[in-house]
């Protein structure tokens, strides 16, 4: 199956508990409409993808999977995915060989040999998501590495339009506006501290 690609515009901003609940609240979101997804991430044993600001992972999504490398991008990140079997993403946990040629030579144009990437674990998180103004409201409740945390993303297509709303949002909820980190450098950035 072949790659796609596409330019991820998206807002974060890290949670509390309470405000977490609240947003739940808020946008009267159902324990049923709450799902599961793992992220299983990827690097070399000298994080040469996360000093290009890239990250690989592989997305598991109720019997779904998929290989995403998210690379920088003057809009916002440039994501190309691959959907695979079970099969295949057991065998890339297993051995860290990507088999896809799109992205081997994406990591190659990064001077990142494919050969040298390694599985470095996994990310779970609990979901939710709504179509709210232009975009995709998500709120995120996630456990890795012995933590946990909470936050709300805001997914759009336009990044003004995304921005204001995201803003406003915010204030209306008095939620403070926080500097967020994307998962996979939380999760890094804790796969550091218990080396």
């Amino acid at each position: 199956m072949c790659s796609n690609q596409n330019i991820e515009i998206e807002f974060k901003n890290m949670l509390t508990k309470e405000e977490y609940d609240l947003l739940l609240t808020h946008f009267h979101i159902q324990e049923g409409e709450l799902f599961e997804q793992e992220n299983h991430y990827f690097d070399t044993g000298d994080f040469a993808l996360k000093a290009n600001h890239s990250a690989l992972r592989i997305r598991k999504k109720k019997e779904d999977y998929e290989l995403t490398l998210k690379q920088p991008h003057p809009d916002g990140l440039l994501e190309t995915n691959k959907a695979l079997s079970k099969e295949e993403s057991e065998t890339i946990f297993a051995t860290g060989k990507i088999n896809d040629e799109q992205i081997s030579s994406l990591l190659i144009n990064m001077n990142i040999d494919p050969a040298s990437i390694l599985y470095f674990g996994s990310l779970r998180t609990i979901r939710a998501e709504k179509q709210i103004g232009n975009g995709l409201l998500v709120l995120d409740h996630s456990f890795y590495l012995k933590k946990e945390d909470y936050e709300l993303e805001y997914e759009v297509s336009n990044r003004e339009e995304g921005e204001i709303y995201f803003a406003k949002l915010l204030t209306s909820l008095k939620i403070p506006i926080r500097k967020t980190k994307n998962k996979v450098r939380r999760f890094y950035e804790e796969k550091y501290k218990q080396k």
